[in-house]
Parts: structure tokens; sequence; C-alpha cells
């Protein structure tokens, strides 16, 4: 037995170390942004920006009186950490990120050099706590559910179920660093000096290393310096990008595409191939995804039903032809493609497809969010100020982002019955089921036309977006569940007046708006070029510029301007935005033309920014593609810059017990791994089962987690009833370890642990076993 319980403690101690958590930004437990309440709350005092409404504010105040506590101080302390509910940062209070709990992480004194919360967090107010209610009796205290096996309907002091200060504090307590807050018996607030960077950055240096024009460029899963590319025609190869600092350009073969739909797509200056995806386990299924602008007139199988109908008031025949085009002759298309050997080149499923009012504004990017939901960006369907109303309109997918779940595809039937619009299913988290009046696909809503979001490699509940503005305003923002993000009530932070509206107004009174996190305005870059429009790029993660290390790299269609987006206080969601000097390096592996009578190189038009699997930038443009690279290159100054290999200036963290899941360790090298590998198969060898609880690696929403850098899927299952082969679970780990490569950041992002006492044995096995097989 005692052999058992270090082999299963070496299991925890070696995952431990690969759980890369998403770190602080005003999010609650729900995964909704905090929003000033309509209603100020009576009872908790978070009425600026609070994750509470009345309704809530009033549950809360009964759940403390329901506490039964008669002795001041100690109902002092459990009214805040009860009100906790309400911060702004209860999402990170509570660490929805590996399991919820029902009680706050509570500061424990112990505050990382690289914490951005303020000094507050060096109060050790969980032994303030324990101090002052450890004799106070508290009916169903709020900390019961932190026990193993929960306490319900009891009375009982803290010293009854923790007999020293330290046990409970080890229970509830846990330390404030860069990934993480504690709870202070007041709102969380951050130092107002620290930010996501080490060093401002003081210039982008680029190098040419293509000619081609692109639109889309997607890594490959399998963790190697292959990438897709894809142009606005429907064109797809795959690519080798050159080691950095070698001197290569990019190996493709223009001649034999990958993947070729022109056949299906329709080309003209705002249609065309708009995006691809991979699926996360696309190295085991080959499943291939284009979302791209299809002719009814030209294409039988460009066929949808149009966005304007009678479920919103619109009647498309009473619209106006745009560039003429009637309504909903142009159609957005999500399709499917296998890319294995035996079916290469045919559509295998067509996953969404939709006609389009105008001929605008139609955004069209897809994406894999960490949770391996599939996230579709919809513009507002075009004309000048959005005259529908589209993107308010809560039974309209215009002007929204969207999240489908594709792993699970119900019958042709059913898909009849609930109005889908193609071969998906609804994720059972999306907002829907708590507002019926929202369709089921929507995850947010009022975006214009959201131009190239992405999440955060390192920090999996930061997706952002650039969302491309109308008269004076490009933004930035922070995409968050159910947020709504004003358009065309506003205008980034300004009030919008549209100049006609068929389609009905929305009141600035019945909206509760997400404004930028950033932008910028039309006046802010050279006019000369035309209407500004924003290019959304990327948080950046690579070692090869670590001045530019944490920034949210973003840049105008133009090319006459780039930013570096600075997290400041680092985590508070609060950005502030830098215009950028760029310009390309001398050595660059191909030439690099100037603007006449500038410095800046000659671009042409930002189309989008890629990244590769190491975490390195790219920017495809009409004059060729181009790579973020060391700013020595350009003779820009970066303090902290090693010319050989450069820092790991990584944010690291030492994880509370309270948040013992949540470490980042990501500077640990593979040797460390291995060892803890080793040593799991050291001590397994003569084992024939393992008697313990269930252990199962699964995502958020109770899918199998893609693991390793081929997302292995895989569950790992244990119980008394069933006998498990610990040589087999050590050989699937040791593979997983063995495949592991620089970028197990990107997919441990998503990865989550849970440990259950009950489990349902039989046919949680057998899939157990099926698919060790």
């Amino acid at each position: 037995m005692a052999v058992h319980h270090l082999v299963i403690f070496c299991s925890f101690t070696l995952l431990q170390f690969l759980i890369n958590p998403a770190l602080s930004l005003p999010l609650c437990t729900d995964s909704r942004a905090p929003l000033t309440p309509k209603s100020p709350l009576a009872f908790c005092s978070y009425n600026e920006s609070s994750c509470c409404n009345s309704t809530q504010d009033s549950n809360i105040q009964k759940q403390f009186e329901s506490l039964n506590v008669s002795q001041p101080e100690c109902a002092s302390l459990l009214k805040s950490i009860l009100c906790a509910q309400c911060d702004p940062f209860s999402a990170e209070l509570y660490t929805i990120t590996t399991s919820p709990r029902q009680a706050p992480v509570l500061c424990n004194s112990t505050v990382s050099p690289d914490s951005s919360q303020s000094n507050q967090a060096m109060t050790n107010f969980c032994e303030t706590v324990y101090d002052s209610c450890q004799n106070v009796s508290i009916k169903n205290s709020p900390f019961s559910p932190l026990l193993q096996t929960p306490l319900t309907n009891t009375t009982s002091t803290l010293n009854q179920t923790w007999p020293s200060k330290t046990a409970f504090c080890t229970a509830s307590g846990g330390s404030s660093t860069s990934g993480s807050v504690c709870f202070s018996g007041e709102k969380v607030t951050f130092n107002t000096t620290t930010n996501t960077t080490k060093n401002t950055p003081k210039g982008m240096c680029l190098e040419r290393i293509g000619n081609d024009t692109y639109i889309d460029m997607v890594a490959h899963t399998d963790g190697s310096n292959r990438v897709f590319f894809a142009n606005q025609k429907g064109q797809i190869w795959l690519a080798t990008v050159p080691e950095m600092g070698s001197g290569g350009t990019l190996n493709i073969d223009e001649s034999n595409p990958y993947l070729d739909i022109t056949d299906q797509v329709h080309f003209d200056t705002s249609t065309g191939l708009m995006a691809i995806a991979i699926h996360p386990n696309f190295t085991r299924n080959g499943r291939f995804f284009a979302s791209f602008n299809c002719d009814k007139s030209d294409w039988p199988g460009c066929a949808g039903r149009c966005a304007c109908n009678s479920d919103i008031n619109c009647d498309p025949s009473k619209l106006d032809e745009d560039n003429g085009a009637q309504p909903c002759q142009y159609q957005t298309v999500i399709a499917e493609y296998s890319t294995t050997p035996s079916v290469l080149g045919g559509e295998g499923r067509r996953i969404f497809t939709m006609g389009l009012p105008y001929t605008g504004h139609h955004g069209g990017q897809i994406l894999f969010g960490p949770d391996g939901y599939l996230y579709f960006m919809m513009g507002d369907g075009g004309g000048e100020g959005d005259p529908q109303n589209f993107s308010q309109n809560k039974k309209s997918l215009l002007g929204k982002i969207m999240r489908f779940d594709i792993d699970n595809i119900p019958s042709q039937e059913e898909i009849t019955r609930l109005g889908l619009w193609g071969n998906y299913s609804i994720p059972r988290d999306n907002p829907y089921m708590e507002d019926d009046e929202l369709l089921p696909e929507i995850w947010a809503s009022g975006l214009r036309n959201p131009w190239r979001c992405s999440f955060d490699s390192e920090r999996s509940s930061y997706f952002i977006c650039g969302d491309i503005g109308q008269n004076y305003y490009e933004e930035v923002d922070l995409i968050t569940k159910q947020g709504n993000y004003g358009w065309r009530v506003y205008e980034g932070p300004g009030v919008f007046a549209p100049l006609k509206s068929p389609g009905g107004n929305t009141s600035a009174n019945s909206i509760n708006p997400i404004f930028p996190v950033t932008g910028y305005s039309h006046a802010d870059i050279n006019q000369n070029e035309g209407s500004a429009s924003i290019t959304g790029g990327y948080f950046y993660r690579s070692t090869t510029d670590p001045c530019m290390y944490g920034s949210y790299v973003y840049g105008d269609l133009y090319a006459t301007a780039m930013w570096a987006g600075i997290e400041t206080p680092n985590g508070s969601g609060n950005f502030t935005s830098n215009k950028i000097p760029f310009m390309c390096a001398s050595d660059s592996p191909l030439p690099c033309s100037t603007v006449p009578g500038s410095s800046l190189p000659s671009l042409g038009y930002i189309f989008s920014f890629g990244q590769d699997n190491n975490k390195d930038v790219y920017l495809l443009t009409s004059s060729g593609v181009y790579r973020i690279v060391a700013p020595s290159r350009c003779n820009y100054e970066c303090a902290v810059e090693k010319t050989s290999t450069g820092p790991d200036i990584r944010p690291s963290s030492s994880p509370s017990k309270a948040n013992t899941l949540k470490g980042i360790y990501t500077n640990l090298g593979f040797p460390l791994v291995s060892f803890f590998g080793m040593l799991l198969l050291v001590l397994s060898i003569n084992l024939q089962t393992m008697d313990y609880n269930i252990l199962q690696l699964i995502t958020e929403n109770g899918r199998d987690l893609f693991i390793s850098s081929r997302q292995l899927p895989i569950t790992i299952v244990t119980n008394k009833e069933s006998i498990v082969d610990v040589e087999k679970f050590v050989y699937v780990m040791i593979k997983i370890i063995s495949s592991w490569t620089k970028q197990v950041e990107a997919f441990l992002a998503s990865v989550h642990l849970f440990i259950f006492h009950n489990p349902k044995s039989e046919k949680t096995h057998e899939r157990f076993e099926e698919k060790l097989r």
C-alpha cells in the first residue's frame, strides 16, 4: 500500500509540474466579465465593478444570516469572505481553472517576486480568520466544502474541523503569484507599476522570408516547424518555416497545394477564403476546416438560410442590392475536409452555411479554443452603421462570436428540430442556458467586424479580438462569455449615431457594454492611405524578442502603424498601447523595400498575423511573409536580450497548497520530467493493480483532453472495483513525456486535473482499456 501511495504521489507531482493555468483578469466564476450593477448592491460593497447583481447580493445576505454567527469580529470576516463572490477577480479567487471552490483562496502572506497584486497580499488573512473564528460556532460553514467529506446542516467551530492554524491555512490559504490572486478581506487590487513585460520594447525588427500573399496561417499540431498557409482564392499549402537566425526562407511548393477549394470559393475584394483551422487532434484524425464565401448563383452547394429572415423581422426582398449582389446571394460557409490520403480534397461535412444580407462585414475567422470548441467570428453583415441592428439582436448570428462543438454531431432530424445552421452541436455552457432570448450558438455579441482573434497561449482566459470600426475607432476587445461589446450603440468608447435605422435601435440603458481594452482612433494614423482598419494579432510569447514578451502585438491594415499593448498592472485587464517603430533587418533573407520618403518597410497591407509552434509571430502582408526577429538585428535596444540564446523571461510561480494544480513550471526542462517518468516506471514494475480512487484527465466540459504535442487523447481511470495495469499507465505517460516539445505550454493550457471519489466504474474502465489498446 505504501508503494501504491508513492506511485500516486509521484504521478500527481509529475502532473502538477505540467499544469498551465489561465492567469488573472477581471472575470467572474461563471466566465463572464464583471459589470456595473444596474441596481446598487445592498449587502456587499461591490458597486463599481461587480460579479453580482442585486438578486445574488440578496442571496449572499441570506447565506450570511444562515451562518448564525454572534461574535462580531468573526461575523465581519465571514461577510467579507462570502462577498468575495462579487469581486471582479472572483474566477481567480475561486480557482475555477482547476475545480470550483466554495470559499476564496485566503492570503497567507506568501507573495512571489513576480506577483502584481498589491501589498494587501502580504497580509496573513488566513491566520486572522482562524484566530478570530476558531472557537465560534458556525452553521454550514463556508469552509466545510474544503473537506474531503463536506459537512452539511451542522454547526461546528474551525478548531473542531482543523485542529491547528497550519491545517486550516493549508486547506484554505494561498499565495499571490504572477498567475493567481488571493483574498485579503477586501477587494483585490494591483500594484500600479507592474506589467506584462520586463522591458518596454523600443522597436520591432522584421525579416522577410516569403514573397507571396496569404490570408491566414495556422501552425501544425505536431509541434514541428511546419505551418499551413492559405490565400484568399482558396488554396492551402503546408510549408516549413526556417529556423530562427538560419538565414533561410519559407520552404513551400506553390505548384502543389495541400488543399485546393477554389471551385467552391467566391473570390473578390472582400470575399474569398477567410480562415483555416485544424482540429487539435489533427495528427490522428486529419480534420481540416475552412471558412469561406461562396456565390449561390455559381455553385449549387452554396445554399443556406438567409441571415435576414422572419425570426428577426427582416425581409430580404426589402434590402437593396450591394455592389451588384442580391441579398444573401453570397454565403458564409464553414466546411470540413478530410485530409487523410484516401479522401484528400473532398468536402467531408458542412459545418455551417448562412446567407449574407450585404457583401461586407462578414468576419469569417475560425479557431479552436483551449476548450476544444470551434469559435467563429461573424461581422454585422454589412451596410453602413448596421442599419438592421443585427449586432444587438439576440436572434441574429450577425455581429457575434459563435461557439460550436464539432466533435458531437447530431442527427439530421435533431439538426432540423433544433433549427441549427449545419452539422454541429451546442456546448452545454454556452450562455443561452442563462438567457433564453439568445440563440444557442452565440458566445459574445455587439461586434461590427471582428478581424483576427487569438487566445493567449499562456493564459487561456485571455481571448482577444481586433474589431474594425466605422468612422472613428478601431477596437481591441477582451472577449468573455456573454459579453456585449456595444456596437452599434457604441463605436469604441463613444456613442454611435446611425444615419438610418430600419431595423430599430437599442437603447444604451438596455445593455451592459464592455468597452475596448485598447485600440486607436482613425486620427492616430496616416489618413493618406484611406480609412483605418485594425488587424488583430497575438500576445507575443516567443523569447526571440524578450522585450516584446507579454505584449499584445497588433497593427493596421494599411501597414503604417503597429502597436504593443502592455497590460498594467499585470493580470488586471488594463492595457496601454504604444505605437512601436518597426523596420526590416539589413540581413533579411529576402530583401525589403521601403516606403518612399520613410524608413518603414513597404509591407503593403497587413492582412493577418500568424504564430508558429515556437510562438514566433509572423506578418502576412501583400508584399510577402515577415517574421519578428531579435531587436538587435535592427539596432533596437533591449537590455534583457542575449544575442546567443536569449533569456527565458516567462513568468514563473510557486503554487500554494490551495492552488496545488495551478502551478506553472514552463521553464522546467525535459530531463526533470523524464526523471519523474522513469521513477514512475521503476516504482510500478512489480505492481499489478492500483486500489485508489479515480484519476481522470479531462477538459472543463468533461470531454477527452488532448495531451502531448501530438494531442494524444487519454483517460486514466483506477478504482477499487476495476483493475488497471499500472505498467500500461506508465507506458502511456512515458510516451506522452517523450513527445514533449517546446510547445508544451500551448496544449497544456487546456489541461485540468480532477479527482472523483465515486466513479461509475465499468463503462469508464472499458473506455480506458480501449484507448490503451
